[in-house]
């Protein structure tokens, strides 16, 4: 599905994280040569676990990375989204369901895991990873990146992946450019199962891997089975009390117990065999005028250009899909004077999708954090609808939008606005 290109270009990718290795590995497969620029003084991924749904999967196969992920990834039953209190709201089959409509399996792994396949992908394409290589300017002029150290790097094409406090951003902006508070902060615990199956009221929450939602007051909660069914992976969306200063710092176990302290005694039971939490302010980039700079070959991707909460789990997956997007497209370029005209129809491409994906998630804040009361009520009446009806507040079980998320087939958008946009050219 990834077209060959009939030349060879130079890219810089700065950013070694899921979005920057995805998009490096699908350009060397359409033709081209890429140096991976990174900050870190290793390849690593932080955080815990990831879903994959159907749009990503999609591509992850493509790309060649589908069997080793399937490796340490397991295969989620269904979806169940329930009150605060454990009463059941709505489940949604994802096994094999997903396969059987979509033809692609939902997943989810450990992000350290699926880190380390994408680098083990790239490694196999030989593809350029330099660490400690920290962008913090772009020579606009000449299409240089510059690093913290003075080394310089050209290319024909430089991508930023280099996510929610980019520089590349700064760079085409001429500016510093924020990302925005959502008001919430994320708590992220990794539970030892078998220290969970000394509890058996916790078996519903890792005997059958599936992903539990929870809704409640002012957050929510999410639990799913990572590393073969060895721990479990568990998500608590509160109030951000973060400092001003800070972006990610270690909790209190004590913090999370309060705030679930009305909710469903299983869940203060889970949180309280947390070895460790961190917690973790959740932010998002409001929609940028564009991605890419107007007269020099610059571009941005992920969460660079269109960070998002992760209400929906689709963040790295519209990160993947902007990858797949910009292999597709310079897979059939033929000369360079034709980036611009690339960097164009990839922005026509992806970000009325991301623009919508952001919203959504925003609007799903919303719904998940209710109050108890009417409006809480009349939510809970949607998902017991049967068949789900569309606009049900459980997003994924909305018809109309679940194939909006995981039906997408972005090389099928691809190839279709590929032509439509040398039609209008040729037209001009």
């Amino acid at each position: 599905m990834v077209p060959k290109s009939s030349i060879s270009l130079q890219f810089v990718v700065v950013g070694g994280g899921i979005g920057g290795l995805s998009v490096s590995i699908g350009l060397v497969l359409s033709g081209h040569k890429v140096t991976v620029l990174e900050k870190a003084q290793e390849l690593s991924e932080v955080g815990a676990g990831i879903q994959i749904p159907p749009n990503s999967t999609r591509i992850l196969e493509q790309l060649g990375c589908k069997t080793e992920i399937l490796e340490h990834a397991l295969v989620p039953k269904a979806y169940h989204f329930c009150n605060h209190k454990g009463d059941n709201l709505i489940s949604l089959e994802l096994d094999p369901y997903c396969a059987s409509k979509y033809g692609c399996k939902s997943l989810h792994i450990h992000r350290g895991d699926f880190h380390k396949c994408l680098v083990q992908r790239a490694r196999e394409l030989n593809i350029t990873i330099l660490v400690n290589s920290e962008i913090v300017d772009i020579d606009l002029d000449h299409n240089i990146a510059i690093t913290h150290d003075g080394r310089k790097y050209q290319a024909d094409v430089i991508i930023g992946a280099d996510g929610l406090n980019s520089n590349v951003r700064n760079s085409i902006f001429g500016r510093n450019t924020s990302p925005t508070n959502s008001g919430d902060q994320a708590y992220r615990s990794l539970i030892s199962i078998p220290e969970m199956n000394k509890h058996p009221e916790l078996d519903f929450i890792h005997k059958v891997p599936c992903v539990n939602f929870f809704w409640g007051p002012k957050g929510h909660v999410v639990t799913y089975p990572l590393k073969g069914g060895n721990t479990c992976n568990v998500v608590v969306m509160a109030p951000d009390n973060l400092p001003p200063d800070s972006s990610v710092v270690a909790a209190d176990k004590k913090e999370v117990l309060h705030f679930l302290e009305t909710w469903d005694p299983r869940l203060q039971l889970l949180l309280s065999l947390a070895t460790s939490t961190f917690k973790w302010r959740l932010q998002y980039i409001e929609e940028l005028n564009c991605w890419s700079h107007p007269a020099q070959n610059v571009t941005l991707l992920g969460d660079a250009c269109h960070a998002t909460l992760p209400y929906l789990a689709q963040g790295a997956a519209q990160a993947i899909e902007d990858a797949a997007a910009l292999a597709y497209l310079f897979g059939k370029i033929k000369d360079k004077s034709e980036i611009r005209f690339i960097l164009k129809t990839y922005e026509r491409i992806r970000k009325p999708r991301t623009t919508r994906i952001v919203n959504s998630s925003k609007e799903c804040q919303q719904i998940y954090h209710l109050q108890d009361g009417e409006k809480q009520k009349l939510r809970d009446l949607k998902c017991a609808m049967d068949p789900p009806q569309e606009g049900c507040p459980a997003r994924w079980a909305d018809p109309e939008f679940q194939e909006y998320l995981f039906g997408y087939n972005i090389f099928e958008e691809c190839h279709k606005q590929w032509v439509l946009s040398k039609t209008m050219k040729e037209k001009l």
